[in-house]
């Protein structure tokens, strides 16, 4: 199993707006390996707000064909308007300062214990 974190700057007072755009299903459900997606919103930061989108899935091969796919090419067409500009707001501000991309292996994994 690998987690896939997707660590997302941008202007600040934007970071929900952009969380908010991971709420609409864009097909990630639906492909092959893909376990679960969490987006986490960085508290108490000064200069800019952070997101954390995570992914986990099976399998590196999984992640890939999520990547390779035609649903992920429609679901990042924003980001392909023009070269070099990221994401905007409503007005057409540009608000995404970068991204980095990590990947880990899930070495130990536990769910909470059922309680009666």
């Amino acid at each position: 199993m690998i987690v896939v974190t997707n660590t997302i700057k941008v202007k600040k007072g934007h970071g929900e707006a952009v969380a908010e755009r991971f709420q609409h299903t864009k097909g990630i459900e639906l492909s092959p390996g893909f376990i679960r997606m969490e987006v986490l919103l960085m508290e108490n930061l000064v200069d800019y707000d952070e997101l954390r989108v995570g992914t986990t899935w099976e399998n590196k091969a999984s992640f890939e064909g999520w990547v390779n796919s035609d649903s992920f090419r429609q679901a990042h067409a924003h980001r392909q308007k023009k070269a070099g500009e990221g994401c905007h707001s409503q007005q057409n501000e540009v608000i995404m300062l970068g991204s980095q991309l990590s990947t880990h292996r899930v070495i130990v994994a536990r769910q909470a214990a059922i309680q009666a």
